[in-house]
């Protein structure tokens, strides 16, 4: 028994198993995670060196370079990057997609373990790292005082506040910006020191010795036990300022209070957060790689408010970044597209059928085919992104599809006089094929895009998978519940009055007209349709081929994600104070655009340019938060220009400021050259090459590499032999000019049950000059102090800060942001020219970031694509037993993909990720008019009618139904290209693709796809002929018996 015919004798039935497929849709959706987009960070592992006083080029050579040939045999690896600095080497491996993270940390583990014993032995064993996919701050909570400082503001929300935070659900931890830690500062005095006959050493040795806790063991009474502890005795600063040194030679006891001054003071003094120019102390909160985005996000807005009241007089804490309002808002963007997209198509289906009984039917299809398609990503442990529920506002036009195509047939037969049971079987039956065939094209489109590889890949399975369960359901539905209810609710039209009488008659003239257009092509004789039809394909094959190279290529468009970064780079070298005195400067441009009815809301500054203060103190780092879409009138692009102007004006910096990319959230620049060599001086002339070049190129804006030749070094040269005759050791004047000119973390004390260090550095008036150095005394043999100047020289040097190095390559990276109108695609092609133009032929080039990833799926959708043209011809091929019929359905493909290619065109749209899945999945909505006429006529051929008469007469009847499919289509589809706000740019390519897509082919494929018909049909026969004739052959064939 047919399927439609059991739904139709046992209508509750098929009522039950559309509700069972809700609610399984319900619970999924209940289950599923929300992202803003499928998770496609590649699993990385970092290897991190500390070698203590080497330079750069030491670090390169003694342990980068044996490090990157241990690990550049580990299966799975993409791209391996490396930087070596003073003191410290880093290696960073980007695994392939594919390759399991946990699996990749222990590779790296086993290969860094078995070089161990080939690194210098100063250097610290090497720690491996995963790089957690989901590290990134999703919401910062800042909190300001006018009571309390920077320190005592840290202190407060490190105890009161921080661990409320880490406890919410979903939260993995809790990182401190911009905090100064509360840290005993002992500044010594050298001039004091040295008459007292006391080194740093001394001091070092004194605080460890004084300042510890120790466990005493237990007194054991006859009836108790008691715990001895040995108490540490230093709280504050005028505790420790009396532990005592040593004798002097007239007994007077030397205490710390007399050599160093000793007070409560930040850990670190360089560390600068200010939002809107007011101080802050951030805290960032990070997710779990599994947690819900907006749900943690909830939580920690719900903590905030809960923790507001409690607070200090004076102190409070607010938002001041959170990453989930765009995703927030682009998904309820989305979802009132989901609406309007549903209201647009039930009021087509009303229009063209002219009862709302009627348009009821296919209504129904929709929301059972969108909830249970959440089944589908569940099964698959995907989540709901943007990209998911994008895929359900398109399949909202292709769902209604089916359900149209088998109303329509029963609504014609039941007003050519067939009862509404009989009509319903009646009318299923003959379409069944058609609504299986359009199903199975429609999936099959989509099947290649689930095996493309790399992130574009994962990006778009999640898309294909929503909308393939789609569709596939809507099949089910059209087969099940739709003659059910056709069943029931459809009737003959009366007499019809007003519109309806009408819109029939000019859909009847539109059928009749269309029909006798038909038949007088196909009643032409058959070379001038091969030549007529050849010109029209001819020429859209010649403008797919020019309007490929006139619209602009690149991986994504530029969303308005309400926010941009300003990164600043004051000269090498350059000083912390210096550098927060020119952010300041920044900050001022800035506050002229900040308030309730200026563009801007909120500007975090920031120096150093990373969390947590690292060595490089000439960065910094602005992120500017914009006010929400519906209350400003500029674009973040707007703003961007007009502050890149003034930036432009600043001496003395370099501010960058750039709009981060949609898919790629790469750090820095968008647009990453990288130049890989022998040797870093060849490499630094072919860098200052393209720089040249790159002036001129007007698309590429702040050019800037990351090696520099200009940072200030002074480098400290022992005299090993006086060194030795004097008794001091190397690692003495290392240590003590650690201590001295850096600070050195000794020991810790305990204020209030929090544990804080105790730091020994020099005054900072005693180590603003080189001469500050002959004052510094170490100990040598027989007691005596000798000062540093008798044992070191000083030379004055300029030399790279860091040397990096790209898939075991020296390498320098070129890294520039893009203007506005200019594409990835020529910024890459213009390269290319200039780098064959600049750099000899043994230069290597390659790329970062969203550069590369640009260039990997733009070959992944071409092969895409292909895949899917061939499936799909194969799976009709397999419908509709013959090679030739799937040919002539085939080349609607071509119609369509000019369709799209002009819309891109007219609308000043890119060819980018989504415009190409949009064309792909073109190959099924194309396709799909074809099947219909196609199909119909062969059933009007095994009917008897002649190929002429039955092309001609399966167009007439088949139009309604492929104007009501294309016209519900474009209406699907149109909200997205309407619907602005935020995530629009994305949303508007693909519905760009499918309007013009859809239309222009359909308008076309009317006319190629019965001539090409009428032209090659005579070499086809009947998918159904072999049946007929071992039917008629067995009626005809007696029996034979026995066995032989």
């Amino acid at each position: 028994m047919k399927l439609s015919d059991l739904s139709i004798k046992r209508p509750v039935m098929a009522v039950v198993v559309s509700l069972l497929l809700v609610v399984l849709g319900a619970m999924s959706f209940m289950r599923l995670t929300l992202r803003e987009l499928p998770n496609i960070d590649p699993p990385i592992v970092s290897v991190d060196v500390t070698y203590p006083g080497a330079s750069a080029a030491v670090v390169e050579t003694r342990i980068t370079q044996i490090l990157e040939d241990a690990l550049s045999g580990i299966e799975g690896i993409n791209t391996i990057q490396s930087s070596s600095v003073n003191g410290r080497s880093r290696v960073s491996i980007e695994f392939n997609l594919s390759r399991d993270i946990e699996a990749a940390a222990n590779d790296v583990r086993d290969a860094v373990s078995r070089v161990m014993d080939r690194m210098p032995e100063e250097a610290d064993p090497p720690e491996v790292e995963k790089v957690e996919a989901d590290a990134d701050v999703i919401v910062w909570l800042n909190m300001r005082s006018t009571k309390m400082d920077t320190m005592a503001l840290t202190d407060y929300a490190d105890r009161y506040v921080l661990d409320r935070l880490s406890s919410l659900d979903g939260v993995a931890r809790v990182q401190l910006g911009g905090g100064q830690r509360y840290a005993m500062r002992i500044w010594l005095d050298r001039d004091a020191m040295a008459a007292r006959g006391i080194t740093a050493s001394d001091i070092e040795s004194a605080l460890r010795t004084q300042n510890i806790e120790l466990p005493a063991g237990r007194i054991e009474s006859g009836t108790r036990d008691f715990t001895l502890r040995v108490e540490r005795g230093y709280q504050n600063a005028e505790q420790f300022a009396q532990i005592p040194l040593g004798k002097g030679t007239d007994g007077y006891v030397v205490r710390l209070g007399d050599v160093a001054k000793v007070e409560l003071g930040p850990e670190e003094r360089r560390s600068y957060l200010r939002s809107n120019s007011v101080p802050n102390v951030g805290l960032g909160i990070v997710r779990t790689s599994t947690a819900n985005a907006l749900d943690v996000a909830r939580a920690a807005r719900a903590e905030a408010d809960r923790i507001r009241p409690t607070l200090p007089e004076g102190t409070e804490i607010f938002v001041a970044f959170d990453s989930t309002t765009f995703i927030e808002a682009s998904i309820e963007r989305v979802y009132w597209t989901l609406l309007e997209a549903l209201g647009l198509v039930f009021i087509v289906i009303w229009l063209f059928l002219g009862s709302l009984r009627a348009a009821l039917i296919p209504a129904v299809t929709v929301p059972v085919c969108l909830i249970a398609s959440f089944i589908a990503l569940y099964a698959f442990g995907f989540s709901i992104n943007l990209l998911t529920l994008l895929a359900l506002v398109l399949s909202i036009g292709l769902v209604v599809d089916d359900a149209i195509v088998v109303l329509e047939n029963i609504q014609r037969r039941a007003d050519l006089g067939e009862p509404p049971l009989v009509a319903a079987k009646r009318g299923t039956e003959q379409v069944a094929f058609a609504v299986i065939a359009t199903t199975a094209v429609l999936v099959a489109v989509f099947l290649p895009v689930g095996f493309m590889e790399g992130n574009s890949g994962r990006l778009f399975r999640e898309l294909s998978v929503a909308l393939a369960s789609a569709v596939a359901i809507s099949a089910f539905v059209a087969l099940t519940l739709t003659p059910m209810m056709s069943s029931k609710l459809v009737r003959a039209h009366g007499k019809e009055t007003g519109f309806n009488a009408w819109r029939n008659r000019q859909l009847e003239r539109l059928s009749g007209g269309y029909g006798k257009r038909i038949q007088r092509l196909v009643a032409m004789p058959g070379k001038r349709i091969f030549w007529l039809m050849g010109i029209i394909m001819g020429v859209c094959v010649a403008l797919i081929a020019l309007l490929m190279w006139r619209v602009p290529s690149e991986l994504s468009p530029a969303e308005d994600r309400g926010r941009f970064f300003v990164s600043i780079t004051a000269p090498e070298g350059a000083g912390f104070d210096y550098t927060v005195g020119q952010i300041q400067q920044v900050e001022k441009i800035l506050a002229n655009e900040i308030g309730d009815d200026k563009p801007i809301q909120r500007a975090n500054s920031r120096v150093p340019g990373g969390w947590g203060a690292g060595e490089e103190m000439h960065t910094g780092n602005v992120i500017v938060f914009l006010q929400d879409w519906d209350k400003r009138e500029a674009s973040t692009d707007e703003v961007v220009n007009k502050v890149r102007g003034q930036l432009a004006t600043l001496p003395g910096i370099q501010a960058r400021a750039n709009v981060p990319g949609g898919l790629v959230g790469s750090r820095g620049q968008r647009y990453q050259l990288v130049l890989g060599g022998p040797d870093y001086a060849e490499l630094a002339e072919w860098r200052d090459r393209m720089l040249v070049r790159m002036e001129g190129n007007p698309g590429l804006t702040d050019a800037d590499s990351d090696y520099k030749e200009t940072r200030p070094q002074m480098r400290v040269n022992i005299n090993r032999d006086r060194a030795a005759d004097l008794g001091v050791s190397v690692s003495e004047i290392g240590r003590t000019l650690e201590t001295m000119m850096g600070s050195r973390q000794v020991t810790t004390f305990v204020d209030q049950g929090e544990e804080y260090d105790v730091m020994l550095q020099a005054g900072r008036e005693n180590r603003t000059s080189p001469e500050d150095l002959a004052n510094t005394y170490v100990r040598g043999s027989g007691e005596q102090l000798v000062p540093l100047s008798n044992l070191v020289t000083l030379s004055e040097i300029a030399e790279p800060g860091s040397f990096n190095r790209f898939n075991r390559l020296r390498a320098i990276t070129i890294s520039a942001g893009l203007a506005p109108g200019y594409s990835m695609g020529e910024a890459i092609e213009w390269t290319r020219t200039a780098v064959a133009e600049e750099l000899p032929e043994h230069a290597q080039i390659d790329w970062k970031g969203e550069s590369r990833e640009y260039q990997q799926a733009g070959g992944a959708v071409l092969v895409t694509f292909a895949l899917a043209l061939l499936i799909v011809y194969l799976v009709l091929a397999a419908q509709f037993e013959s090679f030739i019929h799937p040919f002539v359905i085939m080349l609607t493909v071509p119609l369509a993909v000019l369709g799209a290619l002009l819309g891109l065109w007219l609308t000043g749209g890119t060819l980018n990720l989504f415009s190409q899945i949009g064309i792909v999945m073109l190959i099924g909505l194309a396709a799909k008019n074809g099947i219909l006429i196609v199909e119909f006529a062969n059933q009007l051929r095994d009917d008897g009618r002649s190929i002429q008469q039955a092309i001609a007469e399966s167009s007439a009847v088949r139009l309604r139904p492929i104007l009501m499919t294309s016209v519900a289509t474009v209406m699907g589809a149109l909200p997205l290209v309407l619907a602005g706000g935020p995530g629009s740019a994305s949303r508007a390519t693909i519905g760009v693709v499918v309007v013009f897509g859809v239309a222009f082919s359909t308008l076309l494929s009317l006319f190629v796809v019965p001539a090409f018909y009428a032209l090659l049909a005579p070499y086809t026969r009947s998918p159904e002929a072999v049946a007929h004739e071992l039917q008629k052959l067995e009626e005809e064939t007696p029996a034979v018996g026995g066995h032989g």
